[in-house]
């Protein structure tokens, strides 16, 4: 074959949701556009992540309703699982979405997609199969993987990751997740709904990211519902059983087993960086991730990196900010640089747990001066009608009110946190949240009241009910 010689404007290398945005903007906006993508467009969001995960607890959150109905005065008998249906309710939402990411979509944009892997030849230059890319702009926004982690004998055995636990077809009958993170207690709780027997194993504490006070009540409904929690768990080995695998764990200086019929790694992500042949490009990079500025330039200034390449906020959303970024400084060439004051995440559990901001966690390490405002999910009306009272909303503010931070666990917690990103990329004030006019019964009136509840020491002290009965006298 001939090789190939293209000079663009701006090449993108991966077609994920960083690359895809950032190609998708620098086209429609007059760039000439190469896109380089060796395996599926979307990437892992669409093909092995947020989309396929949400679909399966959505197909768990089905299962699970008949055991909250009888609360209602409603009863039926337990549901009758399919799961090759389940398989394919998974894989028909994300064919529903394809379209949008395709190659075909994106060659009718105008972009230039070229279905190869792409490693760099020199500082300008970037080979992907039989093409030669010269470009003004590079971005490299390839990903991560699931990591695998250092457990003697897991080569040994056969293990699934989320690349590979979405073509299952039967229903695990008891699976093992290393991992308690975001991916592993949803995988968990979705998989034991549809009625596998769940392990999860986390050498800290599950969702070690997230405030304490609100994860305990994620970890109250997952034990409570008879998912196995082995947490501050190490794990010592792997190998097969008669039925699957078994685990050699130690907790506590004791030793057990565990044995399951399927293992899923859950542990962590590593950032896709070794066939891009970086050193030829002088690209720096570290084990997480390829080293950015505020711009999200690399070392080598003519050179950008996106998304979880970088080994920053790992979610779809900071992607597509990122995208943004990067299209006004290369191709407007104005002074753009990342904000992670407002960032929101959510782990799409039972009851949801969202946070954007600065957690008490957060302040405390910082030595900020600081509130910190709790309402509870058990006194908001729309809660109580749907029987959905666990959870809270639990906000943080300078002594002057000004907001700092927010969490919330309940029930449509990732719904619920957008305001509290707004207020925060606006510098906004308590007393802005608290003045909003909240339609009654919703839960967003948990937002309203907790904002609220900054006043009442001051709104009822003596000093108040002092000057309300001085004005009483007067008529």
């Amino acid at each position: 074959m001939e090789n190939n010689t293209i000079k663009t404007d701006i090449c993108v290398i991966g077609g994920g949701s960083a690359g895809l945005s950032i190609a998708a903007g620098a086209v429609q906006m007059g760039a000439d556009t190469v896109l380089v993508e060796a395996g599926k467009m979307g990437g892992d969001c669409l093909n092995y992540g947020c989309v396929p995960s949400k679909a399966l607890l959505t197909a768990g959150k089905a299962a699970r309703s008949w055991r909250k109905s009888p609360e209602f005065g409603v009863s039926y008998d337990p549901p009758e699982v399919n799961f090759q249906k389940v398989h394919d309710h998974v894989k028909e939402v994300i064919a529903d979405i394809e379209p949008h990411d395709s190659v075909e979509r994106f060659e009718s944009l105008g972009v230039n997609v070229v279905q190869a892997s792409g490693q760099f030849i020199d500082a300008k230059t970037l080979k992907a199969g039989d093409t030669t890319i010269q470009a003004r702009r590079f971005v490299i926004a390839t990903g991560s993987r699931a990591m695998i982690p250092p457990i003697k004998g897991i080569e040994e055995v056969p293990f699934l990751t989320n690349e590979s636990v979405f073509d299952l077809t039967d229903l695990p009958k008891k699976i093992i997740i290393v991992g308690g993170g975001p991916i592993g207690c949803e995988l968990g709780q979705a998989f034991h709904n549809l009625g596998s027997e769940v392990s999860i194993v986390e050498m800290a504490s599950i969702m070690p990211k997230d405030d304490p006070d609100l994860v305990s009540v994620i970890r109250d409904r997952l034990a409570g519902d008879g998912i196995s929690l082995l947490e501050k768990t190490k794990v010592l080995s792997a190998s097969k059983s008669p039925d699957g695998v078994s685990l050699r764990v130690e907790a506590d200086g004791e030793e057990r087993e565990i044995n399951g019929t399927h293992l899923l790694l859950a542990a962590g992500r590593i950032p896709n960086l070794e066939k891009l042949n970086l050193e030829s490009a002088g690209v720096k990079y570290e084990r997480q991730g390829i080293t950015v500025d505020k711009g999200l330039r690399t070392s080598n200034r003519k050179i950008y990196a996106a998304g979880d390449v970088t080994g920053g906020y790992q979610f779809t959303h900071m992607a597509a900010y990122d995208a943004g970024i990067i299209i006004r400084s290369a191709l407007f060439r104005l002074p753009a640089k990342v904000s992670y004051n407002a960032v929101p995440w959510v782990t799409y559990t039972d009851p949801e747990l969202a946070q954007v901001g600065l957690s008490e966690a957060d302040v405390k390490k910082q030595g900020v001066q600081h509130k910190i405002l709790n309402w509870s999910f058990a006194d908001n009306d729309r809660a109580r009608a749907e029987r959905r009272t666990e959870g809270k909303i639990k906000v943080i503010t300078s002594q002057k009110g000004k907001i700092l931070g927010a969490s919330i666990v309940g029930i449509q917690a990732g719904e619920l946190i957008l305001p509290w990103g707004l207020a925060l990329s606006k510098g906004l004030k308590i007393g802005d949240m608290a003045n909003v006019i909240a339609p009654y019964p919703t839960l967003s009136e948990v937002s309203k009241r907790v904002a609220g509840s900054y006043y009442t020491e001051s709104l009822f002290s003596d000093r108040v009910k002092k000057i309300v009965r001085f004005l009483a006298k007067f008529g």
